[in-house]
């Protein structure tokens, strides 16, 4: 199988609900992540095999193929396809390791992969509004499933015995870290700023500053009436896109590329899904094994914010030390664009590698419906 390389990867500011990003459409704010990877890199894009483009509510702006119609809007090629993958949150992760596929296979030479979810026009939920999409088979087999993430979060900190500070402190230390990042200026360079009626967005829009867990132990519980889940420790609705190069050590060489990452190892599993996020703690364990490393050989993790609870149970399962998960802060903060989130991330963590000299970095997310990816990469000197 060939050597694949991550080439470049960048992303917009995430937008907070009905911010900055709320009037753009997806397509276009897809188009305007394409066009900047192709400037960044001097990339042809009449050269790209394929585009693939993660997003979950594919309804009213994001239906009918946004991969598609984010090439279109871009003003690359009609001939180069788009394609639209749809693994709940981490859709543009897949999208990813769809992309590292085809390329190891040889099928394809040059692929890029991200997402986009605009949540202020496109509301959560919307492509459940109509019908039952899970069907009566699997609510049967499943007779206490909610299909609520935030009531899953919930049986995930009672689980692993979470108190509402343990998961007020973590949120806390979200903001906290987010904003010493985004004033270090770690965001900067794999930022694409975006210019709209209101003005230009350049910076992510969520971040609470001096956000305290006595702060948020003020806000009401969110699913249930003595929960310990709430708005301040649950992620934020977002708007964002990310797109990111991916081709074979070989062809980077000869275009004059120096890759960001080596592509190791990617993996999806699945668990329980009426717990529905516990995915990332067996992901993280197969990827592992298919890397040939162990928690303690990876330098960062990026472990996707859904709920406060996720990341803590991912963390004392594993292992991991927590000076090493989420050292940016993550979607607590940050936001989560959904079908963008798994590229967002990705953008993040692997410029976060290059400017700390990180040899390798794994990537996880929970995702609706009790999947998960998990991914690792390797820093290029």
């Amino acid at each position: 199988m060939r050597e694949v390389v991550i080439v470049e990867a960048v992303r917009t500011p995430v937008g907070k609900r009905n911010g900055g990003l709320s009037g753009m459409h997806a397509a276009d704010l897809s188009g305007l992540v394409l066009n900047a990877l192709a400037d960044r890199t001097g990339l042809d894009p009449s050269t790209v095999d394929d585009v693939v483009w993660g997003c979950v509510s594919q309804v009213g702006d994001q239906s009918s193929n946004i991969g598609r119609f984010s090439v279109l809007a871009a003003g690359w090629p009609e001939s180069i396809p788009g394609t639209t993958v749809n693994r709940a949150c981490g859709s543009s992760q897949q999208a990813l390791d769809f992309a590292a596929q085809a390329v190891m296979s040889g099928q394809q030479d040059v692929v890029v992969a991200g997402g986009v979810e605009v949540m202020s026009r496109v509301p959560l939920g919307s492509a459940r509004a109509t019908g039952m999409p899970y069907g009566p088979k699997v609510l049967e087999r499943y007779d206490d499933f909610s299909f609520n993430q935030g009531i899953s979060a919930e049986m995930i900190a009672q689980k692993w015995g979470f108190s509402r500070t343990d998961l007020d402190e973590f949120s806390a230390r979200s903001h906290e870290l987010a904003a010493a990042a985004q004033d270090r200026g770690a965001f900067a360079d794999q930022i694409v700023p975006v210019a709209t009626d209101g003005g230009v967005v350049t910076a992510d829009e969520g971040i609470r500053r001096g956000t305290t867990a006595e702060k948020l132990a003020g806000l009401k519980p969110a699913f249930t009436e003595d929960g310990v889940i709430h708005a301040g420790n649950s992620s934020q609705i977002s708007d964002g896109a990310a797109a990111l190069l991916v081709t074979t050590a070989e062809h980077a060489a000869a275009q004059g590329w120096t890759p960001l990452a080596r592509y190791v190892a990617g993996a999806v599993a699945g668990a329980n899904p009426v717990l529905m996020l516990t995915g990332p703690i067996p992901a993280t364990q197969k990827v592992l094994g298919k890397a040939g490393l162990s928690v303690d050989d990876i330098g960062v993790f990026e472990v996707n914010e859904a709920f406060a609870p996720v990341p803590l149970a991912w963390q004392a399962d594993t292992g991991a030390a927590a000076e090493r998960v989420n050292p940016l802060g993550g979607a607590i903060a940050l936001g989560h664009p959904l079908g963008g989130s798994g590229a967002v991330l990705m953008t993040r963590m692997l410029h976060h590698m290059r400017d700390n000299g990180i040899r390798y970095g794994l990537q996880t997310m929970c995702e609706g419906g009790g999947t998960a990816n998990a991914t690792v990469v390797e820093l290029i000197n």
